[in-house]
């Protein structure tokens, strides 16, 4: 893991990164990912996607949105031949770096109910469920 590098995807990778997901993330109970909303949020905020790298190899993503107001993470997700090393807490801590310089005071994390091995991360990082609040979506 000494070859590890944390940085923004690149345009070109985003096809690449879509595939990653396919194979290393939780994909129940949500819209199937397409290029074109990849795309969106490539053009609307290029250093949201943090990718780990090893040589020219994704082994991780998240997602750090910021939308002005909220600092939102998504899509942490890492290869599984290489849970358990450290690149997803790698990955939580840049996202809350990128937080933190946008004077962001609080992150959420969206995590699916019944995924729990991704509980047990969040919760190793210091977050925890908040049970006052629901999730209300509209399907667009």
């Amino acid at each position: 893991m000494s070859d590890l590098i944390l940085r923004s995807a690149t345009f070109h990778e985003l096809a690449a990164v879509l595939r990653f997901w396919e194979t290393a993330a939780e994909n129940d109970s949500r819209p199937t990912d397409t290029a074109e909303a990849v795309e969106a949020l490539h053009r609307r905020d290029p250093s949201a996607l943090i990718v780990a790298v090893d040589g020219d190899e994704i082994v991780g993503t998240i997602v750090a949105g910021w939308d002005g107001w909220r600092c939102h993470l998504y899509r942490l997700a890492v290869a599984p031949g290489r849970r358990r090393a450290g690149i997803g807490g790698r990955l939580i801590a840049a996202a809350e770096q990128r937080f933190r310089a946008f004077g962001g005071t609080r992150a959420d994390a969206m995590v699916l109910d019944a995924n729990e091995t991704a509980h047990r991360i969040w919760a190793r990082h210091g977050y925890q469920p908040q049970n006052e609040w629901s999730r209300w979506i509209k399907p667009l």
